[in-house]
């Protein structure tokens, strides 16, 4: 808003000058009453560019695919300059008919009055409101750019750190020692597995997938972790069926998980507890902290990885608060709830 005001007192005081100097043949136009027209000058600017905004994004996006370029070209110009000469009429016909009812009008001065109300309106659309939206869309270009490689980012982490020998070597050994004791078991926790590796297969590269639809992966996840260390791991869930249907990036609730469990040590006495829930529009993991003894040294890498998506995605951050006894972590859930 401001934006458009500045532009316009600038184009209106430029174009007024200009008008002055060619009646006048000098800058100063003599009279204080020769400039009660700079009023009506700058509110046709004003209404023209802002006008211009939604014009632009008529045109611009893909909503008109029928007509051919040339013709969707025209079309854009010819609404341009009807609007022009809408505001012609409403900012400088009638006031000067109402006002100065006097006054005499040739043709030829208003024929040129209304081919420069229309070339300006022109000019100013297409070096003006036009580059401000070409600049706009290529902004929006680079950040569903940038969006994309983060996801790639995220899934690539998730899949390396699944196919990572430590998480490799310790599942075949639960495998292993499931085969001989529990053939059923065994067979499950294969399944688990399966699901993990599909389910992070599956997320591709969107941007934004169904909480349900994280759920499942976190839920296959867990049940594989809880399978290997039993009551040593607790893992609370309390999702709120309102916002199955919310929109999270994928593998972020997961990669959470997984750093608790890899930061975090955890025996039958004292288990690690992870709780993720719902509140006020957040989804939260919260954990208690047990550090390793053998500490396992932090990147952030993964923690980093889902603020620079949310950054693509929303002005609403993630909240981080690590505490002594616990770490929070609260992603915006993107939709509302159902009615």
């Amino acid at each position: 808003m401001i934006r458009k005001i500045a532009l316009a007192a600038l184009a209106a005081t430029a174009v007024f000058q200009v008008a002055v100097f060619i009646q006048y043949g000098t800058l100063w136009g003599g009279a204080l009453a020769s400039y009660q027209e700079l009023p009506l000058v700058f509110a046709f600017m004003l209404a023209t560019f802002w006008v211009h905004a939604p014009i632009a994004r008529l045109f611009g996006a893909d909503r008109l695919t029928r007509p051919p370029a040339p013709i969707k070209a025209l079309l854009e110009g010819l609404c341009v300059v009807l609007v022009s000469l809408a505001f012609w009429v409403i900012f400088f016909s009638l006031p000067q008919h109402y006002l100065v009812p006097t006054a005499e009008v040739t043709p030829k001065s208003l024929r040129f009055s209304l081919a420069v109300s229309a070339v300006l309106s022109l000019f100013f659309y297409y070096f003006v409101e036009r580059e401000h939206s070409r600049q706009k869309l290529q902004e929006e270009v680079i950040r569903v750019a940038q969006l994309q490689k983060e996801t790639f980012q995220a899934q690539l982490e998730a899949l390396k750190n699944q196919v990572d020998p430590h998480f490799l070597f310790n599942s075949l050994n639960v495998l292993g020692a499931l085969i001989h004791l529990d053939a059923d078991r065994a067979v499950q926790f294969l399944g688990q597995l399966s699901d993990v590796y599909r389910a992070l297969l599956d997320s591709g590269a969107q941007p934004l997938v169904p909480l349900h639809r994280e759920m499942a992966l976190v839920r296959a996840y867990t049940n594989l972790m809880e399978t290997r260390f039993g009551e040593a791991l607790c893992v609370e869930w309390d999702i709120a069926p309102a916002w199955e249907q919310a929109l999270v990036p994928p593998t972020a609730v997961q990669m959470l998980l997984e750093n608790a469990i890899k930061h975090n040590g955890s025996t039958t006495r004292k288990p690690l507890r992870i709780k993720v829930f719902t509140a006020d529009g957040l989804l939260v993991v919260e954990n208690n902290r047990q550090p390793r003894a053998d500490a396992v040294t932090s990147t952030h890498t993964g923690l980093q990885n889902i603020q620079r998506r949310y950054h693509h995605l929303t002005d609403r951050p993630v909240e981080i608060v690590p505490t002594p006894a616990s770490f929070v972590v609260r992603l915006p859930l993107l939709t509302a709830p159902a009615a």
